[in-house]
């Protein structure tokens, strides 16, 4: 399956609004439609969780017919600042409130509704299949500038980066710079622009979530430790985080029940997993806002 063409959502100018088409067809029906569950959920912010929100959304609003839900893009920055200020129901993100300034976590609620997996991706033209965790950090820190110098192809190396703001950026520098700062570089918005951008450009290099492969393009193993559910599960595979759907103050009554369902079996055993995250539930250990990882 290829989960590119249906994973690209945009970005947060471009919004999915998700509303569901139930019709009273008795006056019974009436009756029960009239006090259904009802109201308008606003979920903005990282694009790695966004085809999953997008979905659930979509299956959530189809049995919830009065319940206007919309999904947008934007980076996680966006929407732990757009929930803070009151803006949005939820802030969809991939890094802790915690890590983010100007961000008061303390005044936010974290619902942590998946775990996805992130990786570094490969033009399939430079012959790259695996890097050394040294080797992957002086790319990006603009050490190494030749595909050959790897091993790979004689050709010139293209970094493609995500913008600042962006959770996924801030979970790969935090596993494979370490505090470093990457070379200047382009940067794009989102997954999807990184994706076809890679895909389609010689000697490119980028990361991406999980859920954004394709056959289009190399994803990269690191220590000849490959990016798989499974790995990410034990820690194996170091570059992970949640995502976390926040909440400011008490929820309502719709997004309450949004939530609820984001974390229900029907989301966790099936939905999460056939769009290429991993359920919270799977997790052989546990990760803190400090990077502080411990066995379940």
């Amino acid at each position: 399956m290829n989960k590119g063409s249906k994973l690209a959502m945009g970005i947060a100018a471009i919004s999915l609004l998700l509303v569901g088409c139930g019709k009273a067809t008795s006056s019974t029906s009436s009756k029960e439609s009239s006090a259904a569950l009802s109201g308008k959920v606003t979920a903005v912010g990282s694009t790695a969780l966004q085809p999953l929100a997008a979905k659930a959304g979509s299956n959530f609003t189809a049995k919830n017919s009065k319940v206007n839900l919309t999904v947008q893009g934007g980076g996680s920055g966006t929407g732990l600042s757009q929930v803070q200020a009151g803006a949005v129901s939820i802030g969809d993100s991939d890094i802790f409130a915690e890590e983010k300034d100007g961000i008061k976590a303390d005044k936010l609620t974290d619902h942590k509704v998946a775990v996805v997996g992130m990786a570094p991706v490969v033009n399939k033209d430079t012959g790259i299949k695996n890097l050394k965790m040294a080797q992957l950090k002086q790319i990006f820190t603009g050490k190494i500038t030749n595909w050959k110098e790897v091993g790979g192809k004689d050709e010139k190396i293209v970094i493609i980066n995500r913008a600042q703001g962006s959770g996924t950026r801030a979970t790969f520098e935090n596993a494979v710079l370490k505090g470093t700062d990457a070379v200047k570089s382009q940067e794009q918005d989102s997954n999807g622009a990184v994706q076809k951008i890679v895909a389609t450009t010689p000697g490119a290099v980028s990361y991406l979530a999980f859920s954004y492969f394709t056959n289009k393009l190399q994803a990269v193993s690191i220590d000849n430790v490959t990016p798989t559910d499974n790995n990410v599960e034990t820690n194996k595979w170091k570059i992970w985080s949640y995502e976390h759907m926040y909440t400011k103050g008490t929820p309502d009554k719709a997004t309450t029940a949004f939530l609820k369902y984001m974390d229900s079996k029907t989301v966790q055993d099936s939905l999460v997993k056939d769009m290429g995250y991993i359920s919270i539930h799977d997790m052989k250990v546990t990760k803190d806002a400090k990077g502080v990882v411990t066995q379940n």
